[in-house]
């Protein structure tokens, strides 16, 4: 039986563990230094408990990352030696994710697109990088739908940061002009205007303020990571170094 290491059980990761635990994995995660919640959430989720990273090395075949962005490269330090399979789920660039690779012995890129699995056919898992396979065999039958993108690592990070540069770039966009119609004292003629030109915006724009009070601490890192994507293509970068800062002063006001 494959056992997996779980670095560390949020909302998100929580979910991937659980979803790899209801298909009889034994999921492990490194208690030391986490907190209540995070404990709570790894119960729930039915993961066992491990004293510390290097427990979890030393008795997992698989160690997944999903972590904030802006840890992702510190978290795979801390596992530094590990023997088996890395996986790094993490919304980070191409760049960093081949940082990351070159940290590991054994490394697979990942990104994840899609709520938290609690539900079938909602979540995938692209994958990249010369193991990518047999990761995605270990997701196989779950609610997290794998996808093997191809075997070089930085593939699967490209994939999200390409989507996630449009769905939450887009969301930071709306929530700009909002307020740009706001501090004017346009912003019930901008309302009326979307309901008669373009219905669809009230609803993404609320779903967007949801969204960026409850998880914008998290997607300033994410931004960031797009903007370093796109400088690194010699695109332009300062789309998403905005929406680092929305998100930001979202978080600054929630």
């Amino acid at each position: 039986m494959t056992v997996v290491g779980l670095l560390h059980p949020g909302e998100m990761g929580s979910a991937v563990g659980a979803a790899l635990r209801e298909r009889g994995k034994t999921v492990l995660w490194a208690s030391a230094g986490r907190s209540p919640a995070t404990a709570e959430r790894a119960e729930a989720a039915g993961l066992e408990v491990a004293s510390d990273v290097a427990e979890l090395c030393r008795r997992c075949e698989i160690l997944l990352s999903v972590c904030p962005p802006h840890a992702a490269v510190d978290v795979a330090r801390e596992a530094a030696g590990f023997a088996g399979i890395y996986v790094d789920a993490n919304a980070i660039s191409p760049d960093t994710a081949r940082t990351i690779a070159a940290l590991q012995a054994r490394f697979v890129d990942g990104g994840i697109v899609g709520p938290p699995p609690e539900l079938p056919g909602t979540t995938r898992l692209y994958l990249s990088g010369a193991d990518a396979e047999h990761v995605a065999e270990l997701f196989a039958g779950t609610n997290v739908e794998p996808k093997v993108v191809s075997a070089e690592p930085g593939a699967a990070s490209a994939v999200k940061a390409a989507y996630a540069g449009w769905t939450k770039g887009s969301a930071a966009l709306l929530l700009t002009v909002r307020e740009l119609a706001r501090v004017e004292g346009v912003e019930d003629s901008l309302l009326e205007e979307w309901r008669l030109s373009l219905p669809e915006l009230e609803e993404r724009l609320a779903g967007a303020e949801r969204s960026s009070r409850r998880k914008g601490w998290r997607w300033i890192g994410e931004m960031e990571e797009i903007a370093r994507s796109m400088e690194a293509q010699n695109l332009p970068a300062g789309f998403h170094e905005a929406a680092a800062e929305v998100f930001r002063r979202a978080t600054a006001e929630s």
